[in-house]
Parts: structure tokens; C-alpha cells; sequence
């Protein structure tokens, strides 16, 4: 075959195999292991989604809905999109089953494929996975530090550093006047802002706080704070979360110019960043949204959650060396076979097990047993199937010994 009609994969979709393979299925496991520490349960919703979700969610002047979903009509005429992000979809999952009106508290946690049509670069691609975590039904602010608690959890574990940002953003309450404040001193110096800014200013002016263009950062200085114009109940809020993070032992900044932009977003926001991926960058975040299930057709409840992006944690994951024994079961002779497939089938229920089909040498299979990562080599000749026994050397230790079928 020619080398021209070699299909490819689509610029910024990527295969996920070999080592990357192994950091991506370590990373969901053990992330998936302390969510359920928590009380989190999983839950999996469509990749497929009716576009009116993200328009109505994610907002209709947000990049992410005007330049960068998979957007398409299906062949019933329906308008959907590939995903661009989770918490859309386990909200509508939330409000159609009908548990906004069934009261009580819900945990969950996913992970799985998103897609945005944006221009590929270091740690981002057009189809990424992220792990998330969404809460409804509690309106204490210890929920929010529970849920930062556990994403400081999983971060730990895997042995990234990073530093931990928070913000509120008031309420239905204060955010109005403020956003009324924001837009003046925003409009005195609206000519120098850049051409996003001034766009943001009309739809989502909070947003401008967010620029990262150094001029428009330098000019942004003396903009008024949220946190200077928050309500009673907002400010007692946040001043709790901030006592309950001390009282944990852990350190966090307040940054002012942290925000959501879209008005159902209130009162905690966070961010966890690290450097060790270049220039300083958010590698997860969260943040609370009380109006969000109004907003898409379902009863007022209080809501918080987070999202990490995988991809770009994998370099950064360390993995943790396994305990637990890897086996490697091998036949020194074609009438073995059938007991070495025993013997994986016992084996299999307890230990990962590698079998090797073909009949070879010690030296052989020891070469192959290596390249398994396996740290347990078993094998069985003629002399080992006579008499009832298997061969067991632990590489490790070195140990070699003949043990009884009836002790494997």
C-alpha cells in the first residue's frame, strides 16, 4: 500500500496506548478509588448531546459554543454536538430523572471524552478526556471545601505539585450591582482594551477580568473587587471557607480576577495551578453553581463541581510502585499447555497474569517475563507435570523453589 493512502487520525485526536496507556488507566482508577472515598458514585452519560444543552449551559457568547464545538444536524434533523465539557450533560441526566424533585443529596463523579474544535498545542487536543465530580442538593459551604479537599487528594496522590487559587462571586443578590460597578470602570478606558475585551464588556463583562493580555491585565489593576462588594451571607461564606481550609492546613491564595461568566456561577470559584507544565496554568477547576439546574428546566438546587484534564496531567503523574505480585505463566513443552492454562485460570482471580502460549526455553521465557513487567515467573516442563509440581522463581528476591499444584 502506498504511503498516501495510509489513513490517519484527525489532527488533535490521538491514539492512547503503550505508557501513556498505562498512566491514563492508573490515573482514572485511583482518582475513581478516592471519589468513592468521598461518597461519590459514577455515572456515564451520552458523548452525543442535543446542541441546546451547551447553548443554554456553557452560553451562547463563550467561545467554547461559537468556535469550537462539534456541532452538526443528525439525519432525524436534530441539532447535536460532540460534548465540549462534562457537567452539562450530568445536570440534564440530573433534572430528566427527575431528581431535582425527589430532594436529598447526589454525589457523582465521571470521566471520559470531550471535544472542542480549537487549534491543537502543548496539552491540548480536539478530542481530551477529563475526570469531574458534581454535587447537588447541599448548600453548605463545607461541601465546597469537602469537594477542594478531595481534588487536593488526587493530586497529592499522583505526586503533582500546585498552588490553590479561590474566589467568590457573590450571589443573585450582589453580583448585579457589582457587574452595574465593573461595566463604568470598565467603559472609562474601553478604547484600550482589546477587541475581545470590548465584545465582553456587552455580554459577559466579568469575563474581562479574565484577559490574559498583558495590556489589558496592567489597565485591569484598580477594577473593582467582587470580593469587596460581596453581600453579608456571601462574605460570612467565604470567610468560612477560608477558616476551614486554615484550619485543614491548607494553603490557598485569593485571587481577585478569578471568575465564571455566566450568572447562574456564585459564590465559591476555584482554581488549582502548577507550573510544571510550563508557564503557570490551571490543571483543574471548579467552582459552585446554584442556578444552574433552574437555568436548564429543573427545581432550583444547589450545585458544585470540578473537572480535571487528563491529558494534561499524564507527564506530570507519578506513578507508585505497585505491591502486588505480576505473574508470568509459561509451558517448557507443548503437553504443558493445558496446565499452564489452568494455572492462569486459578492465578487470574487474585494477580495480574501473563500466559505465554508457546512452549520455550528458561531463558526464553525469563527474556519475555521481563519485557511483562512481571516480577513472578511460573513454568512446568514434563518433569513438573509428572510428579504434580510447578517451577516459581520470584525475580525480585531471587528465591527459586518447586511448590505442589494443590498449594498454587
Amino acid at each position: 500500500m502506498s504511503k498516501q493512502n495510509i489513513i490517519q487520525s484527525l489532527r488533535g485526536m490521538k491514539d492512547i496506548l503503550d505508557n501513556d496507556s498505562k498512566l491514563f488507566t492508573y490515573f482514572c482508577e485511583n482518582a475513581a478509588k478516592i471519589a468513592r472515598n468521598y461518597g461519590f458514585e459514577y455515572i456515564e452519560t451520552p458523548i452525543l448531546e442535543e446542541t441546546a444543552l451547551f447553548k443554554r449551559s456553557v452560553g451562547e457568547s463563550s467561545d467554547i459554543v461559537n468556535k469550537e464545538m462539534y456541532q452538526f444536524i443528525d439525519k432525524g434533523e436534530n441539532d447535536v454536538c460532540l460534548r465540549p465539557e462534562g457537567t452539562a450533560g450530568v445536570v440534564r441526566s440530573f433534572i430528566q430523572n427527575k431528581l431535582d424533585r425527589a430532594g436529598g443529596v447526589k454525589r457523582w463523579y465521571y470521566h471520559g471524552p470531550m471535544f472542542r474544535y480549537e487549534r491543537p498545542q502543548k496539552g491540548r487536543l480536539r478530542e481530551f478526556h477529563q475526570f469531574g465530580a458534581e454535587v447537588f442538593g447541599v448548600n453548605s459551604v463545607y461541601e465546597d471545601a469537602n469537594i477542594i479537599m478531595m481534588l487536593k487528594d488526587i493530586l497529592e496522590f499522583f505526586g503533582i505539585s500546585y498552588k490553590l487559587q479561590l474566589n467568590s462571586l457573590g450571589c443573585k443578590e450582589c453580583m448585579p450591582p457589582y457587574k452595574e460597578n465593573l461595566i463604568a470602570h470598565l467603559n472609562s478606558f474601553k478604547s484600550e482594551l482589546c477587541e475581545d475585551c470590548n465584545k465582553r464588556i456587552e455580554t459577559n463583562p466579568i469575563r474581562v477580568l479574565d484577559c490574559k493580555v498583558e495590556k489589558c491585565q496592567s489597565l485591569l489593576i484598580n477594577a473593582p473587587k467582587i470580593t469587596n462588594n460581596l453581600c453579608n451571607s456571601c462574605d460570612t461564606d467565604f470567610e468560612k471557607l477560608k477558616e476551614i481550609l486554615d484550619f485543614n492546613n491548607i494553603s490557598y491564595e485569593v485571587d481577585s480576577n478569578l471568575v465564571r461568566g455566566l450568572d447562574y456561577y456564585s459564590k465559591t470559584a476555584f482554581e488549582f495551578v502548577s507550573d510544571e507544565i510550563g508557564a503557570q496554568s490551571a490543571i483543574a477547576g471548579g467552582g459552585r453553581y446554584d442556578r444552574l439546574v433552574e437555568f436548564l428546566g429543573g427545581r432550583e438546587t444547589p450545585g458544585i463541581g470540578f473537572a480535571i484534564g487528563i491529558e494534561r496531567l499524564l507527564e506530570l503523574v507519578k506513578m507508585k510502585e505497585s505491591k502486588e505480585d505480576i505473574y508470568y505463566i509459561g509451558a517448557l513443552s507443548q503437553n504443558t499447555l493445558n496446565q499452564v492454562t489452568k494455572l492462569c485460570n486459578i492465578k487470574r482471580k487474585t494477580n495480574q497474569t501473563f500466559m505465554e502460549y508457546t512452549p520455550r526455553s528458561f531463558a526464553k521465557h525469563f527474556k519475555l517475563a521481563e519485557k511483562s513487567n512481571a516480577n513472578i515467573v511460573v513454568l512446568v516442563g514434563e518433569d513438573e507435570l509428572k510428579d504434580g509440581t510447578v517451577y516459581m522463581k520470584n525475580i525480585d528476591t531471587k528465591e527459586e523453589t518447586k511448590i505442589k499444584l494443590e498449594d498454587f
